[in-house]
């Protein structure tokens, strides 16, 4: 109950302190990357459950000759690369936070497609509300090969805690001050995740 009333307290005074920012870049994505200023996507909740998760969009929506979308590189632009390294793209998720579809920390919502490809224990990370911030974002984010990451959201839901959470948020703010851990080698985020070979997947 303690973590529910600080993500709406929180999430409810930041959309309100930051309207400002958040409608100067909303107008900026307008004028630079067009309509839409908002990327919307569904992604696996608590318990599994989709939502739509929002966002800033931060790439052109550019396709080959065949109505395919461009790889991430090719459509990612200078000023959506501020947006990523920043992190302001994230700012509309307080809004999901607001709504209880998120949580300010916890491991961050992944692709639906993504469900079927973790073991059982990887799924517990749906055991508790994505976060915009987790234990793996402090932890190198990006950076990170799968397997790290759902050990260290593993972890986080069997340790978590309003101090726990706390302290990710004083080192979330400390990373992105100093934006690293932003991308994986080779990519302009991360690498898709395929699954675990040799290994039993959930059903």
């Amino acid at each position: 109950m303690l973590k529910r009333l600080f993500d709406v307290v929180v999430s409810a005074c930041s959309l309100v302190l930051l309207s400002p920012v958040i409608a100067i870049i909303a107008w900026q994505i307008r004028r630079k990357l067009g309509s839409p200023v908002l990327f919307r996507q569904l992604r696996p909740g608590l318990d599994g459950r989709p939502f739509q998760m929002i966002k800033f969009r931060s790439m052109r929506n550019a396709v080959d000759a065949a109505g395919n979308a461009l790889p991430d590189s090719d459509r990612m632009t200078p000023f959506g690369s501020l947006l990523r390294s920043s992190s302001l793209d994230e700012l509309p998720e307080l809004w999901n936070v607001l709504r209880g579809h998120m949580s300010l920390v916890g491991p961050r919502p992944l692709l639906l497609e993504y469900l079927p490809l973790y073991s059982a224990e990887q799924c517990r990370r749906h055991d508790v509300r994505p976060g915009i911030t987790g234990w793996a974002q402090v932890n190198g984010r990006n950076a990170l090969g799968w397997e790290e990451k759902f050990k260290l959201d593993a972890w986080y839901v069997d340790n978590h805690s309003f101090l726990l959470d706390m302290k990710i948020i004083l080192i979330t703010i400390k990373k992105v001050a100093q934006r690293e851990d932003i991308s994986a080698d080779g990519h302009v985020t991360a690498h898709l995740f395929k699954g675990n070979k040799g290994e039993t997947q959930n059903p």
